[in-house]
């Protein structure tokens, strides 16, 4: 069985209805015993008055003075009765015992039967002994003051549930227009499907928290709609990438096929049957390894590395296939990085500069006390300005700035990118001195 509202709205209520109604019973309860307080000392400061007046009037020689008061009685020391008022007869305010024990004049509530009536009815009496040692007892009926607090108490019972739903029901009402911004931001957010990619959460306005909220929540969603369209857009440029090679696969395997008979020919599909392959090959490792990146798995292997000998290495063998000037310079620096991975850097950086038509290109090492820069530089044409801050993305090519024929998939930066990202580095592209073409500056931590 379920005790709480399955809304927020309706838990919030419950818990400041309740809450409201302890309140409002203390403070209901904290003015029950003020007034009732209130009441008794009225009472008793009446019966000190009178006390005070017959104690003069006996002092000064007017016995008949008991007698003319509504509710009094004189005691002698030993609680014999001297005088007392017509109303009370024969019957007595305090015993003989009480008389004699009485220590402190202190008013109190007794019942007692007054007039001698059977019934007993409550009775605020106030004993006092007087210097002659007789005991002077005034009284008052207690049973207005009794019927005052019943009429409180009754009162107070009607008032205190009228008041807690009160309460309640305004309560009710202001967590409903505190949360009404955030029921308009869930049906929208339900509304949103993947299809309404450019739809927005309303706008709340304020500063308060629901506000923040909102303005946190359309930031998350704009978030996920750039992933989203990145995702869909590397769907589609992968598919793109990988259908002309199998299609140029398939198509010289078929004409191989046909072609049986003739020994040369088949050869020759073979052979460009063979390229796709590597070609299909070299794409699925490159996209294996930005899953792994993106997954946070990609394997770093971690030795000590001579950038300047690994940077001098890989331009002596690259230089003649590429058919560019590679020229290295600077200083020895060594890093704590995997080899084979920044000789990959290097390699598609190079490979790079070669396809967009460079000639001379330039590898520059340098360092200050934290990290190495390697800087390459090339005399081709440049990033073309569309692509300058989207180079390191995937499948981002320059068609412009390269030379016709070239067939790149577009990930060779973006495994720069994650190569260096492994090594805790960061890279940067730019166009301009020391060649006047693309500035690609990778640095990396010291080891």
């Amino acid at each position: 069985m379920r005790l709480l509202p399955r809304s927020l709205r309706g838990r919030v209520t419950l818990v400041f209805t309740v809450g409201a109604a302890v309140v409002l019973s203390l403070c209901l309860a904290v003015l029950y015993v003020a007034l009732d307080n209130q009441l008794t000392s009225a009472l008793d400061e009446d019966l000190t008055s009178r006390s005070s007046d017959i104690s003069a009037a006996l002092r000064a020689g007017d016995t008949g003075v008991v007698a003319r008061d509504p509710i009094a009685q004189l005691y002698a020391s030993d609680g014999a009765l001297l005088a007392g008022s017509p109303s009370l007869g024969q019957g007595r305010l305090l015993s003989a015992a009480d008389v004699r024990d009485l220590q402190r004049d202190v008013a109190e509530t007794r019942s007692l039967s007054l007039g001698g009536e059977a019934d007993r009815s409550k009775v605020r009496i106030l004993p006092r002994r007087l210097v002659s040692g007789e005991v002077l007892v005034v009284a008052v009926s207690a049973e207005p003051l009794q019927a005052a607090r019943e009429h409180l108490v009754a009162v107070l019972l009607l008032a205190a549930p009228l008041l807690i739903g009160l309460l309640g029901l305004a309560g009710w009402l202001v967590v409903r227009a505190a949360l009404r911004p955030v029921d308009i931001l869930t049906r929208e957010a339900a509304a949103i499907s993947s299809v309404e990619t450019d739809r927005r959460l309303p706008a709340v306005p304020g500063n308060d928290e629901i506000a923040r909220l909102a303005r946190t929540l359309d930031g998350m969603l704009g978030r996920l709609r750039v992933a989203f369209e990145r995702e869909r857009a590397f769907v589609d440029d992968a598919s793109h990438e990988l259908r002309t090679p199998i299609a140029v696969l398939r198509g010289e395997i078929e004409l191989a096929l046909s072609a049986l008979g003739e020994p040369a020919e088949v050869e020759r599909s073979l052979v460009a049957a063979l390229g796709e392959t590597e070609r299909l090959t070299r794409l699925a490792e490159d996209l294996l390894l930005l899953a792994r990146e993106r997954a946070g798995s990609l394997v770093i292997r971690r030795e000590p590395v001579d950038v300047l000998d690994l940077a001098t290495g890989e331009a002596r063998r690259l230089g003649p296939v590429l058919g560019s000037r590679i020229e290295v310079l600077g200083e020895t620096v060594v890093v704590d990085g995997d080899p084979d991975r920044l000789r990959q850097v290097l390699t598609n950086l190079l490979h790079n500069s070669a396809a967009a038509g460079a000639r001379t290109v330039h590898v520059r090492v340098t360092s200050d006390a934290t990290t190495t820069a390697l800087e390459i530089a090339d005399d081709g044409p440049g990033f073309p300005p569309a692509v300058i801050d989207s180079a390191f993305e995937r499948f981002v090519r320059g068609d412009d700035a390269r030379t016709p024929g070239s067939s790149g998939a577009g990930l060779g930066l973006a495994i720069v990118r994650a190569v260096v990202a492994a090594h805790s580095g960061n890279v940067e592209a730019r166009n301009g001195e020391p060649l006047g073409g693309a500035v690609i500056t990778v640095r990396l931590p010291l080891g």
